[in-house]
């Protein structure tokens, strides 16, 4: 490496005048870099870096790492390395740590419409409560906090359990020192969120179990009855097979149907059966019986015919 040696001052003023070993001449342009060297300033040495070979300023690149970003991420979108970022990402990380252990010492505050036990509670005691009763180990939640858009601070704390496993996200607000369950791993994570042990309900096996409680104790229930039992019901309103109706005999048009003969009165006892209807086996599409004529009484003989005889010859 070559030494140099500081020989003057440009007629401009804008360029060293440097002189090697071997008396080789060489000029340095004074820049602001040159000027935060001859006065100590690493940081402003760094930052300058960063501007001139980065295509983000230093205050958007810790803004986008206070917002959650990983340093690889940024470093990616900047155009640059990891290496040459880490100024200015170390103070934002140490941030981001520090609100989350705040965050778990605040008061834990249950949203509109959300119930529970009533009672003063801080966020990590009740989630060390609650991951103890299952049987996990609190100090293996991994805490973090990042700030949104808005400018609310966003506390997460990824999980595994043997019941559940996630990602939970509390909204954190530092001037009120309380945290709000955003999702439904965070509110596990408290306690507040139970979750349903029951089986599926099976419609078809309590249709079953309906049914074969309707046949009586006594009976037999082998593969025939079962399939009796678990055989799909007939829709109420299905029609009926149709029976076969029977031919009717034509209809006459109203104006030429013959005239009903009365119904006569009943026969007194030991008379011979009534006269049927004429019409009632017409209607019926069977043939029309003759009509039997009721006979009268025996008639009397006169006294003619007692006294000289007669009567039939």
């Amino acid at each position: 490496m070559a030494h140099l040696t500081l020989a003057g001052l440009s007629a401009d003023g804008r360029r060293l005048l440097l002189v090697s070993e071997k008396g080789v001449e060489f000029t340095l342009d004074i820049n602001p870099a040159l000027r935060a060297a001859l006065r100590g300033d690493t940081s402003r040495l760094g930052q300058l870096e960063i501007q001139m070979n980065s295509s983000l300023r230093p205050r958007e690149i810790q803004i986008r790492i206070r917002a959650g970003e990983s340093p690889e991420a940024v470093a990616d979108a900047a155009g640059t390395t990891v290496q040459a970022i880490m100024p200015y990402v170390v103070p934002v990380v140490a941030e981001r740590q520090h609100v989350a252990e705040r965050a778990q010492r605040a008061s834990l505050r249950r949203g509109p419409g959300e119930s529970g036990p009533s009672g003063l509670r801080v966020l990590g005691e009740t989630v060390a409560v609650h991951l103890r009763a299952v049987g996990a180990d609190p100090t293996t939640v991994v805490w973090d906090a990042f700030r949104q858009e808005t400018g609310r601070w966003m506390l997460t704390g990824d999980f595994t359990a043997t019941p559940r496993s996630g990602t939970a996200r509390f909204v954190f607000d530092p001037p009120g020192n309380y945290a709000l369950a955003d999702n439904d791993d965070a509110r596990w994570l408290v306690g507040d969120l139970v979750e349903s042990t029951e089986t599926p309900r099976d419609d078809l096996q309590a249709a079953r179990q309906r049914r074969l409680s309707a046949i009586p104790g006594d009976l037999p229930l082998g593969d025939d009855a079962i399939d009796l039992v678990t055989a799909p019901p007939t829709t109420p309103n299905a029609p009926a097979a149709a029976e076969p109706v029977p031919a009717e005999a034509p209809q006459q048009p109203e104006h030429e149907q013959p005239e009903q003969p009365a119904a006569e009165a009943p026969s007194e006892p030991g008379s011979e059966e009534p006269a049927l209807d004429p019409t009632a086996d017409e209607q019926r599409g069977r043939p029309r019986r003759p009509v039997q004529k009721k006979r009268g009484r025996a008639s009397v003989p006169s006294w003619d015919e007692i006294m000289f005889g007669g009567g039939d010859q």
